[in-house]
């Protein structure tokens, strides 16, 4: 089993989760969060004072999947995400001890 995160940016979200459904992967966990990396953030003009923020949007997605679904999951946030720009985001591959489903008490994969 693996954890599937990936850091996009937030207008793609759709692009993604069209690939995701097309790959049959229906289960995630979406939350908005900031960072920075290469883009090294942005500078607005406040009251004719420059300020530089470090922080940019983005979304981060969360997947756990059974081992074989790990690379269509891997290709389809990748298909939906390309931009081929600076800013892309980045996908991480964690790999999962255990899961329980709380509502049954299945282990395992049968938990996912």
């Amino acid at each position: 089993m693996k954890l599937i995160v990936a850091m996009i940016q937030p207008h793609k979200l759709p692009d993604v989760k069209q690939a995701l459904f097309d790959a049959e992967v229906f289960k995630m966990t979406v939350t908005n969060a900031l960072g920075a990396g290469q883009q090294k953030g942005y500078t607005e003009t406040y009251r004719g004072v420059i300020q530089a923020s470090k922080l940019l949007k983005k979304v981060r997605i969360e997947i756990a999947v059974n081992d074989d679904f790990v690379e269509p999951t891997v290709a389809a946030i990748i298909k939906g995400a390309r931009t081929g720009q600076i800013g892309d985001g980045k996908i991480f591959v964690l790999p999962v001890d255990e899961v329980i489903r709380i509502r049954t008490g299945d282990t395992g994969a049968d938990a996912l």
